[in-house]
């Protein structure tokens, strides 16, 4: 059941706007969950339909530049893309969730050492093959980590890439792959044991930030939902999926 805050400004929209809109959203796979099940919350409240394509961020970039869309929450890295962020609002983005990165194996297996730096690089080297994710931001991270090790090169013929978040555990659950590497809330899933987080000192976050699109002649609804995401049932639920608000 809807939090009265949540409720309170759903209600708010509902009184703002009679007619009930159609909103076009362009989300990071990696944040799947929360917003399915904070839109899904918001449409029952407002009446307003919310059409969330999720993708990567090669993928996010291509959206942002060469399709119409109302809001944004995406990888930080979105922005980075100058002619990607030139179809934004001018002005700060706001940030909704983040999380760090982490290591899975098939349920009932062996869990690797991977509390350190020597003992996660070793774990690395002996793996048989790695499910993850390259192009993506959280890939691009991923890989980074590899180069601070010195192993990508090693890394190349263990690496089975997938084509959206969700396959990382799926791939390790049905055996194609020994370990998945991904974002940690992306890897609790069925069939699959989270070994834990990267070590300390190789841990990195990745940030999900919102925008409203410079086009959007829905704007009103659009900084709604961002407000939405903000609330403190809001939190409730991206915590309980695995991420850390803001």
């Amino acid at each position: 059941m809807m939090k009265p805050v949540l409720l309170a400004l759903a209600m708010a929209m509902v009184a703002a706007s009679a007619r009930a809109n159609e909103i076009q959203i362009i989300a990071g796979g990696g944040i799947t969950g929360p917003m399915r099940t904070l839109a899904a919350e918001f449409e029952k409240a407002t009446g307003h339909k919310l059409v969330i394509r999720f993708a990567a961020t090669p993928d996010l970039i291509k959206m942002a530049t060469g399709t119409p869309f109302d809001m944004a929450v995406v990888p930080r890295e979105v922005f980075m893309n100058d002619a990607a962020k030139a179809m934004f609002v001018p002005g700060p983005t706001i940030d909704i969730a983040r999380v760090g990165f982490g290591i899975c194996v098939r349920s009932g297996a062996p869990k690797p050492d991977i509390a350190t730096q020597a003992a996660f690089k070793k774990t690395l080297l002996e793996a048989r093959s790695i499910a993850f994710l390259p192009e993506s931001a959280a890939g691009a991270q991923v890989m980074r980590t590899f180069d601070k090790l010195g192993i990508t090169d090693a890394m190349k013929s263990k690496t089975r890439p997938q084509k959206i978040p969700g396959d990382i555990p799926k791939a390790v659950a049905q055996g194609d792959a020994e370990f998945g590497i991904f974002l940690l809330n992306v890897l609790a899933a069925p069939g699959v044991d989270i070994v834990g987080p990267f070590p300390a000192d190789l841990q990195q976050e990745l940030v999900f930030t919102s925008s409203i699109a410079a086009k959007s002649d829905q704007t009103a609804i659009a900084k709604a939902f961002v407000d939405f995401l903000r609330t403190p049932a809001a939190v409730a639920v991206i915590k309980a999926q695995g991420m850390t608000p803001g």
